[in-house]
């Protein structure tokens, strides 16, 4: 590819309330895209608000009215939003990459001038992948060096999550699979192996899900270390703690990542052995048996901590 291609992209940012990240998230988007002057790459926003009541939509059209904002009932959830905004790029914008993001996330200040650099010269059967960290007081945590299904095992893995980024060690695992955050996509992938499976995979796994079928499809995903960002996940998830309610609501609603269906679903999908089952035992394993943990240890006043 030429120097001096000109590469349209459009980031796609799906939303539901939690107006105070989004305003962080913009305030971060404007100062990073505008820090370096970037010729060659014309960025669209365009943010997918899915029926939110904080009165987002509002504050960004009198704050940023140069964003387009797509418009959701509250039913479309992670993957029925980034489908949203991807046809919206493709359609009405053209563009010619698709980078997602979440209102969680900062980027480095060199982020865009390194992913003009990056796009400019990756072929379009690669997707493109950034670091993820964690913003931590104790230092620099990873979140993501890419992710990993092994088929036989049934191992999940987002590579080098929780561990110190002076301790890492390079792992060597096959990355086919990506959070979904900082990931640049060429349009043609779409046209390909289609959208996000927004029907089986809503919320949770709707990343793993097109990671893997983009994989066996022969793309390459690759993991660039000068693509740096910062993922605060005190907005992120739904736990167990509380209610009996509470707990049951959490291996049922599409909120939470321990939804029992999801998750056989994603293992009749993809698991290659019945060994694959045993991770999803000791999952819930692990997710029941913290519950009655910590309801117990509650009795003596005891909390669990947020690590990360």
């Amino acid at each position: 590819m030429e120097s001096n291609l000109k590469i349209s992209l459009a980031i796609v940012l799906p939303v539901y309330n939690a107006l105070e990240y989004t305003q962080r998230c913009l305030k971060y988007l404007k100062e990073t895209i505008s820090y370096f002057e970037l010729p060659n790459l014309n960025i669209r926003v365009i943010i997918v608000d899915d029926g939110s009541t904080d009165g987002t939509a509002t504050w960004i059209r009198e704050n940023y009215p140069e964003i387009i904002i797509c418009k959701g009932d509250g039913n479309l959830w992670w993957s029925g939003g980034v489908n949203m905004g991807i046809r919206y790029a493709k359609d009405n914008l053209k563009s010619d990459y698709i980078l997602l993001w979440n209102n969680d996330v900062r980027p480095e200040k060199n982020y865009f001038i390194e992913l003009n650099r990056i796009l400019t010269l990756n072929p379009v059967n690669s997707i493109v992948l950034s670091e993820v960290y964690i913003e931590s007081s104790s230092g620099t945590i990873i979140s993501s060096k890419g992710g990993n299904f092994n088929p036989v095992t049934g191992k999940l893995t987002l590579i080098g999550f929780g561990l110190p980024l002076e301790s890492y060690v390079n792992s060597n695992q096959t990355i086919n699979w990506f959070p979904g955050m900082g990931t640049a996509i060429h349009k043609s992938v779409f046209d390909d192996i289609g959208y996000f499976d927004d029907v089986n995979f809503p919320q949770y796994k709707g990343d793993a899900d097109f990671g893997l079928r983009a994989f066996y499809a022969g793309y390459n995903l690759v993991l660039y270390p000068s693509l740096k960002i910062w993922n605060d996940r005190d907005n992120t998830g739904y736990g167990n703690e509380g209610s009996w309610k509470e707990f049951f609501k959490s291996l049922t609603t599409t909120k939470s990542n321990n939804n029992i269906y999801r998750d056989l679903l994603f293992y009749s999908k993809y698991g290659k052995s019945i060994r694959c089952y045993g991770e999803v035992i000791k999952k819930y394993f692990m997710h029941i048996g913290g519950f009655f943990k910590w309801k117990l240890l509650g009795i003596f006043g005891m909390k669990r901590e947020q690590k990360y």
